[in-house]
């Protein structure tokens, strides 16, 4: 995948680009900072269960692109920012989380509070595009390091390493499978 000469462009075949996988997570790198000044480009594999938890950036600007499965959503500042879940969030404007379906994008501009989650019992896809490069290419390669621990990821450790990639985690990362609406945690 590198360029053979300057101002040619770069075609990344289906299947390909440099996969990081551990049993549960899979992202594959379609577009790093090598190839591109603008933005990164993966594509991720959404465990059932995972939910990335609400956070924030201070530069980083996101996309993401629903392209298998169904994802649970929110790109808004709410009117309060609760600790534990974010799925119960509501904006100013009466804006809620939305249950994404294949075709569905998501922007993320920086400042923006955002999080995604699987709810459903099958894995997702997505395209995710963050900007600028290469930051997020460190961090999943990264992270899928602490979530491959048989213990399952340290809370410590990801909060550390979301501090040093200009992620302001607001509420937690979770990797098992999430509770019914309105049943205890």
């Amino acid at each position: 995948m590198t360029l053979l000469y300057p101002g040619d462009g770069l075609v990344v075949p289906p299947g390909a680009g440099r996969t990081v996988k551990t049993p549960a997570q899979e992202v594959t790198f379609k577009v790093t900072g090598a190839h591109s000044r603008i933005a990164s480009t993966f594509e991720v594999v959404v465990p059932p269960g995972f939910d990335v938890g609400a956070h924030t950036h201070t530069r980083g600007e996101e996309l993401f692109y629903v392209i298998e499965g169904e994802l649970e959503v929110l790109a808004f500042e709410p009117t309060v920012r609760t600790r534990d879940d974010w799925r119960g969030w509501e904006s100013a404007t009466g804006a809620r989380p939305v249950r994404a379906a294949p075709g569905t994008l998501i922007l993320v501009p920086p400042g923006c509070p955002h999080a995604f989650a699987n709810p459903t019992g099958k894995p997702a896809r997505m395209l995710f595009q963050s900007a600028p490069p290469p930051d997020h290419e460190r961090y999943f390669e990264e992270l899928l390091e602490l979530m491959d621990s048989p213990a399952g990821p340290d809370p410590a450790a990801v909060e550390a390493l979301r501090a040093r990639y200009d992620i302001q985690q607001l509420t937690p990362l979770r990797h098992a499978p999430l509770p019914a609406r309105g049943s205890s945690r």
